[in-house]
């Protein structure tokens, strides 16, 4: 399925760059501001400032008070927030279409004049809640210390990705009011920030709007520093063993990839692409081999993260299963990247890999696209800030949530419900539909699973359908008590595949 929109782009005198995508199908519009700035951008000593200014940013600018941006907004029956990651701060909103004017004055003003609020009290408060934040997700979170000890390992002393996005509580702690500020003064400015504009709005109406919102805002982001030199793979392993109270052992993989932009796009794509075919399908080796069949692991994932600084991440997340010795699990995935390296992936996990990342270059996978399109669209309007599923993804990840996501059941697409189909004493094998109707070949979450890691995806269809047919009945269970729904009994029958599923998803028990 190819998504069939028209983006206009507007650029300010001051350097703002405006793209807007008109689209009434329903009274809404969603504003998103990126800013070129997250934590690859900070000095040594001023770590976790561009995360302290995702929260500073709430509260309050010149001319509006501590905690009203959120009551605005939220009164008119809009939704917001905003993330920070290695290479960016974005803020969003999504609003009904009449309070837009609203949401554009709101991110003007703080973004104009947002050091006017920026006092010793406001730093102090956001600290706290910075530091609770770390707390939460990182010192009392299973395996919460993995990554920032990986990107420590991987990239060296001084290199914009060596650390977290969480930055130093004991930078935090040194910052001074005018270190706030002179960050604030050295970023957030009108040629560093890309301002999209999706929904119920007319592209001129966007542009009248934004100019006369955002078109007086004349300061100028400082010079960057150079950029990093491109980083080559590690010389030889490097073994870093950590140990903590977790549930079981975890082995981390990590490798240096190319950049995602530039003029190694292109190998980074490849490198994605490859780790998707190793282990992001659900026929993939490492998840075929070591999950199902050796069962050394209770799950595996393989993923690419695209840095734009001279150089990416590629991963691979192995739950040692019980029992199992973890110098021998390493021992086997090192062997299957040694074996794919050599033979390289499959026919049909290059087509399944190709044909997703050809179709959304830029998206690299759209979750369920050819399945059930109602559905989607329906879940997708309980979020209306997100624009597809992969949005949905996204948001639970960057708050790291952990999330099982089951793979949608077959539809039935008859005149008649199942249940009255056999009612009229018809064959289970003509009350049913056809497989390729009613799912894709393979499932399309699969091919992102190597993106979030903190999600596992569970299909159920082969218990469900042949490889042609899904039928009314499978044993002597009827499956659908209408179009969609599973019957209570077909459920009951699952019981015990999806105890086992989840018991290595949640690793409860």
């Amino acid at each position: 399925m190819t998504l069939d929109f028209t983006l206009e782009e507007h650029t300010l005198a001051n350097g703002l760059r405006l793209v807007v995508q008109p689209d009434d199908t329903t009274p809404t519009v969603t504003v998103n501001l990126w800013v070129g700035v997250g934590s690859r951008h900070e000095e040594p000593g001023r770590t976790g400032f561009a995360h302290l200014f995702e929260h500073l940013m709430f509260q309050g600018s010149a001319h509006v008070a501590n905690g009203e941006h959120f009551q605005a907004l939220m009164g008119v029956g809009g939704r917001l927030n905003a993330t920070t990651w290695f290479d960016r701060t974005n803020y969003f909103e999504t609003i009904p279409s009449g309070a837009l004017e609203l949401a554009l004055w709101l991110e003007a003003d703080r973004h104009a004049n947002l050091l006017a609020a920026v006092n010793q009290a406001n730093l102090d408060n956001q600290r706290d809640v910075v530091k609770e934040e770390k707390r939460q997700r990182y010192d009392n979170q299973p395996y919460g210390q993995a990554l920032a000890t990986v990107y420590a390992t991987v990239f060296p002393e001084g290199h914009p990705y060596h650390h977290p996005t969480i930055g130093s509580m004991e930078d935090l702690d040194a910052a001074s009011v005018q270190d706030v500020h002179d960050f604030f003064t050295a970023h957030y400015a009108p040629d560093n920030t890309v301002l999209t504009i999706v929904g119920d709005v007319t592209v001129p109406r966007a542009i009248e709007l934004v100019e006369r919102y955002f078109g007086h805002i004349t300061h100028r982001a400082q010079p960057r520093r150079a950029p990093v030199a491109p980083l080559p793979p590690l010389s030889e392993p490097v073994r870093v063993e950590v140990a903590d109270e977790v549930p079981n052992d975890r082995i981390h993989l990590a490798f240096r990839l190319p950049a995602e932009g530039g003029d190694t796009r292109d190998e980074f794509l490849a490198a994605s692409m490859a780790l998707d075919c190793l282990g992001g399908l659900s026929f993939s080796p490492l998840e075929q081999t070591l999950v199902r069949e050796e069962q050394l692991a209770n799950s595996v994932d393989v993923g690419a993260m695209g840095f734009v600084d001279g150089v990416s991440l590629g991963l691979v997340v192995a739950d040692v299963a019980d029992g199992v010795d973890t110098d021998a699990l390493e021992e086997r995935i090192c062997a299957e990247l040694t074996a794919f390296a050599d033979a390289g992936p499959t026919p049909e996990q290059m087509e399944v890999s190709r044909a997703l990342v050809a179709e959304f270059p830029d998206c690299y996978v759209q979750t369920h696209l050819s399945e059930n399109l109602d559905e989607i669209k329906y879940t997708c309007e309980l979020y209306p800030e997100a624009t597809d599923y992969t949005d949905i993804f996204t948001q639970f990840r960057d708050r790291g949530q952990r999330v099982v996501a089951v793979r949608d059941n077959p539809w039935a697409h008859g005149k008649l419900k199942p249940p009255e189909c056999l009612a009229q004493g018809k064959k289970p094998q003509v009350c049913g539909v056809d497989r390729d109707v009613a799912m894709a070949e393979a499932d399309p979450a699969q091919a992102i699973a190597s993106q979030y890691p903190n999600m596992s995806f569970l299909d159920y269809t082969d218990a469900m359908c042949s490889p042609t047919y899904c039928p009314a009945v499978v044993g002597n269970i009827l499956v659908w008590h209408d179009y969609h729904h599973l019957s209570a009994t077909f459920v009951r029958s699952l019981i015990p595949a999806v105890d086992a599923d989840l018991g290595r998803a949640l690793r409860w028990w």
